[in-house]
């Protein structure tokens, strides 16, 4: 197979059985989706996408390593496979960026980010309508552009230190103001559209 794109993807080792999936089934999914071929070296945890010359979009190799990369960082394969829709992007929040290689404050905000039993990150994907994994020093993002921006937003103010309480209610402010903001498009595209007609 001739491939006319190539880009390289690095996952951790122990989430390279995760990518091949039982049989091959999560490695075959999104070859056949996105028309790409994964070559997948499980000893270093190396990926190398190629896109087939059959591809409709040659940024399907883009897509595909934001895959991969999802997988590796600790997603699911069904919850990484909403990267399929075209109007979602994938963003990592490592947290090296905020305390360096101090691994006790990464454990910490860790654990804030995650809540007990999940559910300070289940709140967060409820108010963001976004998907989130936290693995090691990174905090994973699936969602739209908006989401995504939205969601980071939330988790830089639970990294400096603000109350659970605070941020959702930053949230749901946000969550406001974007449903007002669509509402108010579709209102003046509506009136636009009746002014043409008459």
């Amino acid at each position: 197979m001739i491939h006319e794109t190539r880009v390289n993807a690095m996952i951790p080792r122990e989430r390279v059985g995760v990518l091949i999936g039982p049989k091959g089934s999560v490695k075959s999914t999104i070859e056949q989706k996105l028309f790409v071929d994964l070559d997948i070296d499980s000893d270093t945890g190396s990926v190398y996408i190629g896109v087939k010359t059959s591809s409709p979009d040659p940024s399907s190799a883009l897509r595909a390593k934001d895959l991969v990369l999802a997988i590796g960082r600790g997603f699911s394969p069904s919850r990484a496979f909403s990267l399929f829709n075209d109007d979602y992007s994938f963003d990592i929040v490592d947290l090296h960026d905020y305390f360096g290689k101090n691994e006790a404050e990464i454990r910490r905000v860790d654990g804030r980010i995650i809540g007990r039993e999940g559910k300070a990150r289940r709140n967060l994907e409820e108010l963001t309508g976004t998907l989130i994994s936290v693995s090691g020093h990174t905090v994973s993002i699936i969602g739209t552009f908006e989401s995504v921006s939205m969601a980071k937003d939330a988790l830089e103010k639970l990294i400096e230190g603000r109350q659970h309480g605070t941020v959702y209610k930053f949230l749901r402010k946000k969550r406001g103001q974007v449903k007002k903001e669509k509402a108010l498009g579709l209102w003046e595209g509506s009136v636009t559209q009746l002014a043409k007609k008459s």
